[in-house]
């Protein structure tokens, strides 16, 4: 069957979003690459060390009373720091080690063809009253497989649309808001929760350096959000978007329907295998917890906190490469035992770039951490806003909407939350709130704009995506599409840590939004 999308346009609303869009990506476009970023941003620290210092500023610790002054990276004491120091911050940063650990076993699946095929299986098995619900939960969900969902998610979407009579645009901007917008929530610890904890403990580190911090810290609140957002996304495409996407009309030209994404004999059975060992796998471990003497309990017999909320990275781990070649083998796209090391030497391929970019962050952060300037800056800043008593709910929201702005133009949600952390994380502690708060409200932020930035390297796919329905769409007509999932998200998300906030509910295992 052939189709084509013909789109009812409001040009007035469009004009005013693509005109802000368009400025976006004219000012986005001008930044350097994030690896160039934390370059100068790594020399920018040297120099205002030097300068700060020389002008002796100091503040006062508000925990110990301690005199705190910034230390200059161009004394004698900062070059034998930043010599000695060179592989050490490198090596021992570690997000680098989580984040490595976790694609090990959740790139092993990815190479295989399991997350692929569960997210088919999924949307695709889904009634057509549950389908956008479906598209919503599994596009949230899909981050475990990084960013997979991105590229999996949205075509499906727009190809089951399509063999309903639905507009096949709506499908695929709901798909890719879902994997976008809604890309920190998950039901499951995935390797965002893992990277993030990692930089927070960083920074937790330039007030505190007994904190530790848990991937597990936001995980209450990300698994009730991804419920909330799969219901809430759902309602906004029925209630807004399709309304405005408008009906379609056929014209001649090929694309891709539903039966393109049909499921294959062999991956049925390997999702059937990868089933059973994930049942057999988290039941012996649920097992091995019930003993009020088991190992994985702490010294109480309590799980929180204990070595298996601790040690939660490797359990995730075992349990992803188990599924992975179970699925591979069952699949066929493991053959050989010479097949899993090669598939998960592969996944690791891709984790170059992240890899050369950690390089120069973590200088960045030990650096910044060394010379004492993100102390500084977050006990002036502290005691700045304790002074304009603007210390409650009020300035989470505006760090909030700072997070927002900055995604705008920076893509990288690693990179955005090294340069923030030492400054936000240390802050809030100042205030009173745990860090596990402040990485929360970062990921609120970040994640609600996602959708709607230009400099996402997945946008001109998404455009090519939409292009296979209607050659004549700009990017003004898909970011109206996008722009209410990002305003509804971001609402939502709002009013959840207000709700969060103010009825001192956990936020994970251990971590509250209070000290």
């Amino acid at each position: 069957m052939n189709s084509n999308i013909s789109i009812k346009n409001n040009k007035s609303k469009k004009k005013g979003i693509a005109r802000f869009l368009d400025w976006v990506e004219r000012v986005g476009n001008k930044l350097p690459h994030p690896f160039t970023l934390f370059v100068y941003l790594v020399l920018f620290v040297i120099i205002i060390s030097f300068i700060i210092s020389r002008f002796g500023i100091q503040v006062k610790h508000p925990v110990n009373d301690e005199i705190i002054i910034v230390k200059n990276l161009l004394s004698v004491e900062g070059l034998k720091y930043i010599l000695l120091n060179l592989i050490s911050n490198f090596v021992e940063f570690k997000p680098l080690g989580l984040v490595l650990t976790m694609m090990i076993g959740i790139g092993l699946a990815e190479q295989t063809g399991l997350m692929s095929a569960f997210m088919r299986k999924f949307i695709l098995g889904a009634s057509e009253k549950l389908l956008i619900m479906s598209i919503f939960l599994i596009g949230i969900c899909g981050n475990i497989a990084s960013d997979a969902a991105v590229i999996i998610v949205p075509p499906l979407a727009g190809a089951i649309f399509y063999s309903v009579k639905k507009n096949p645009l709506v499908g695929i901007a709901a798909g890719y808001a879902a994997a976008c917008a809604g890309f920190t929530a998950n039901l499951i610890v995935a390797g965002t929760d893992a990277l993030l904890a990692g930089i927070t403990e960083e920074a937790a580190h330039i007030v505190d350096e007994t904190v530790t911090v848990s991937p597990l810290v936001n995980y209450y609140f990300m698994f009730v959000s991804t419920l909330v957002l799969t219901v809430i996304g759902a309602w906004i495409t029925t209630k807004y978007v399709e309304k405005q996407a408008g009906p379609y009309t056929v014209t001649d030209k090929t694309i891709e329907n539903e039966e393109d994404y049909k499921m294959k004999e062999n991956e049925k059975k390997g999702l059937k295998i990868a089933g059973k060992v994930t049942l057999i796998y988290w039941g012996i471990i649920l097992l091995a917890l019930i003993p009020k003497t088991s190992p994985l309990r702490n010294p109480d017999g309590g799980l929180i906190p204990s070595t298996f909320i601790s040690s939660i990275v490797p359990f995730i781990l075992f349990w992803f490469i188990a599924i992975g070649i179970a699925y591979g083998k069952k699949s066929g796209s493991i053959k050989t035992d010479a097949d899993i090391p090669r598939l998960m030497g592969k996944a690791m391929e891709g984790m170059a770039g992240y890899i050369v970019l950690v390089f120069v962050i973590s200088q960045f952060v030990s650096y910044f951490n060394w010379t004492n300037l993100g102390l500084v800056i977050a006990i002036s800043l502290g005691n700045l806003l304790k002074a304009a008593n603007f210390t409650g709910f009020g300035m989470i929201v505006c760090v909030i909407l700072i997070t927002m702005f900055i995604n705008l133009f920076i893509g990288s949600g690693s990179a955005k939350w090294a340069l923030l952390a030492p400054v936000f994380v240390p802050m809030f502690l100042m205030l009173g709130y745990s860090p596990a708060f402040a990485q929360l409200a970062y990921r609120v932020g970040d994640s609600a704009t996602n959708a709607i930035t230009p400099l996402f390297p997945y946008f001109p796919i998404l455009i090519g995506f939409m292009k296979k329905y209607d050659d004549n769409l700009g990017m003004g007509t898909a970011m109206s599409y996008l722009m209410p999932y990002t305003i509804g998200f971001g609402l939502v998300w709002i009013i959840m840590m207000a709700v969060w906030f103010y009825l001192k509910l956990p936020l994970g295992p251990g971590a509250n939004v209070f000290l």
